[in-house]
């Protein structure tokens, strides 16, 4: 059986990644400078790029789902600055991935392109931080998860939380 809803438990997979990604791409180009195959040392990044792509798809999609619900709860704003947040993680991923699946291609193209995606996954930290806090902002803040609890309590959190105009 699904959670619901089945956003907040799809987010932490893009954020686990997100933080292992740099971790073994640096693994796998110390792993590479001595002496291991590149194309089997990159694999392990690649395949982690990947899931992330493909999770932070999900975790947009469960997102774009769930948003005619929550928005009836919190401000407009903060919704758009989350949604904004998760879209240009998603692309930044995807990039990544692209540039990932080059680094298994020999000489200098392969290299360079190791190397940028490294550097690029660990920029990914900072971009993930960014969407993670904005939805923590949803639920802690704004109580977004007032959406999914019986209609008298969502009702009384729109009242508590700017007397139900939500900054429209």
């Amino acid at each position: 059986m699904l959670p619901d809803p089945l956003h907040p438990a799809i987010v932490h997979f893009p954020i686990v990644l997100a933080f292992l990604l740099p971790i073994f791409s640096f693994g796998a180009l110390w792993a590479i400078r001595r002496g291991a195959r590149f194309r089997r040392a990159w694999a392990i990044p690649l395949a982690l790029s990947a899931a992330l792509a493909l999770s932070s798809w999900v975790a947009v999609e469960t997102g774009d789902g769930q948003e005619d619900r929550v928005e009836n709860v919190v401000p407009d704003q903060a919704l758009d600055t989350h949604e904004d947040a998760a879209e240009l993680f998603l692309a930044m991923s995807e990039v990544l991935l692209v540039v990932t699946g080059i680094g298994l291609v020999g000489g200098m193209i392969g290299r360079s392109a190791r190397v940028l995606a490294t550097i690029g996954a660990a920029a990914l930290v900072v971009q993930v931080a960014r969407v993670g806090h904005s939805g923590g902002k949803l639920v802690y803040q704004y109580n977004a998860a007032a959406a999914y609890a019986n209609p008298s309590n969502a009702a009384i959190a729109n009242i508590e939380h700017d007397g139900g105009d939500h900054g429209r």
